[in-house]
């Protein structure tokens, strides 16, 4: 199609979000929207690369007492529940799916190679990133920012449960005004919740535009890659 605005894309989804209204743990129902809207993105030739948080499952920092780093290694094994949850989504609906993870289990997925991924991505194959970096101390949002730049993504789709970047939090404060579009030094300055600092400089350094967008309509997806203006768009300028 030639009107589409992006051709690659990475979409980022929380674990919440995968929770549905529940607020923890798997809704296929949700799942099952979700797979729609990348099966249909497949359709126009759009490939897409999908990470994947865990919070849906496992929050580690609220364990209290607990080793860090242990905690967060339970964090990237919660992300291949949601990941793997998420492909048999996508193949239920014809969609060639692989889930590729930083931490090695070859029995139930492939270990992170780029090239492999891009091969995937060619083949016009869903590549669901699991496990995070592999490593503690970085967040799924820092796997997105890194694995889009390794894809060599147009776009982050930042799904997320409110419709936008906002000044404040507007689920406690009434007169919390969106922004229609921000740059990196603004969110970083203004230590706006779009992505850590660290996946935000990431995208920064790598010119990767981030648009946050609620999922309440899941058919979002879609009209983003059409061109439509939805969410908040964090870019250079």
């Amino acid at each position: 199609m030639g009107n589409l605005k992006y051709k690659r894309v990475m979409l980022k989804l929380s674990g919440e979000a995968l929770a549905g209204e529940k607020g923890y743990g798997l809704d296929f129902d949700v799942a099952k929207s979700i797979a729609i809207e990348i099966k249909e993105l497949t359709s126009m030739g759009i490939s897409v690369g999908v990470v994947v948080g865990g919070g849906n499952i496992w929050r580690g920092r609220s364990g209290e007492g607990m080793d860090r780093t242990t905690a967060d290694y339970m964090g990237m094994l919660a992300t291949c529940i949601n990941a793997l949850a998420l492909q048999d989504s996508l193949e239920n609906l014809g969609v060639n799916t692989r889930v590729q993870t930083a931490i090695e289990m070859r029995e139930v997925a492939e270990p992170f190679i780029r090239r492999r991924a891009m091969r995937h991505l060619e083949k016009n194959r869903v590549v669901i990133f699991a496990a995070g970096t592999g490593n503690p101390y970085f967040s799924t949002d820092t796997t997105a920012a890194l694995r889009a730049a390794e894809i060599e993504a147009d776009v982050i789709l930042l799904a997320k449960k409110v419709d936008g970047v906002y000044d404040k939090d507007p689920h406690k404060y009434k007169d919390a005004q969106k922004f229609d579009k921000l740059t990196y030094i603004q969110v970083l300055d203004k230590g706006l919740q779009v992505m850590d600092s660290t996946a935000t400089s990431l995208c920064m350094d790598n010119d990767i535009p981030i648009l946050v967008f609620g999922l309440d309509n899941p058919e979002n997806i879609k009209k983003i890659v059409l061109g439509e203006k939805i969410g908040t768009l964090v870019c250079k300028e």
